[in-house]
């Protein structure tokens, strides 16, 4: 496969303090890869380098085999680079509608729309600010997966949000990889969830790799390592297994 995303030697911060040290990983089309830490572990950091906001202290980006760094996140987003970030960027005071009139969506974006997350299409009248946790979250995803874009970070989908609810939205990120060969890489803290829709996964412990692979290799090896670092609730509900409607 095709990488569409690599973190070479990689140290990130603000200023000169380096929150991530050295960090390399790799994501390639089609596959979604957790990165997976306590809270300041450094993983909202590695996103907000990666989408530009925040210019690397060493190290490099690349995107589909070549340097980003320094490039402005708003050139990134329209060259397939997509943030969905913990806050979900939208605007309270827009409708569902408006924020798709934002990005431009066509009438065969919208039904993709329609398709990827029905719920949405009553809501598209109703101010953003008034949906639910996870209907923002379905419109945060929506606004990313019209884009088609190449990579997609989405960071701490689970944030607010009931488990039952970010099961289900789990499977999406799934689906995206598969259908549309998109690149996913997901910060999240619940690690049972994303690791049951992703490939690959990898451990930042105050703010260094400490351990990558196989998504089921990382979740039956090193279980207890999760639920300390990460305080997985091992009676949550996965997106496989989300339990009674």
């Amino acid at each position: 496969m095709t990488a569409v995303l690599e973190l070479d030697s990689l140290d990130a911060g603000y200023g000169r303090a380096a929150v991530v040290r050295g960090l390399d990983l790799r994501v390639e089309s089609g596959q979604v890869v957790a990165l997976l830490g306590a809270n300041g572990a450094g993983k909202t950091t590695t996103l907000l380098t990666i989408s530009g906001l925040l210019r690397p202290i060493s190290g490099d980006v690349r995107f589909r085999d070549r340097s980003i760094v320094g490039v402005s996140p708003d050139r990134l987003a329209r060259d397939g680079l997509c943030h969905v970030p913990d806050d979900r960027g939208l605007f309270p005071g827009l409708t569902v509608s408006d924020h798709l009139d934002l990005v431009r969506a066509s009438s065969s974006d919208r039904a993709l729309v329609d398709d990827w997350f029905p719920a949405l299409a009553p809501l598209s009248g109703r101010r953003s600010g008034l949906l639910s946790g996870g209907e923002q979250q379905m419109l945060a995803l929506a606004l990313a997966m019209v884009r088609r874009p190449a990579v997609m970070l989405v960071d701490e989908l689970s944030l607010g949000l009931a488990p039952m609810v970010a099961a289900s939205l789990m499977p999406t990120i799934r689906r995206l990889a598969d259908e549309h060969g998109c690149g996913v890489l997901v910060v999240e803290q619940h690690a049972d969830l994303v690791l049951s829709v992703a490939d690959r996964a990898a451990l930042l412990v105050h703010g260094e790799l400490t351990l990558e692979g196989p998504a089921q290799v990382v979740r039956r090896e090193h279980a207890a390592m999760v639920a300390g670092y990460l305080g997985s609730v091992t009676d949550a509900p996965t997106a496989a297994d989300p339990g009674p409607a």
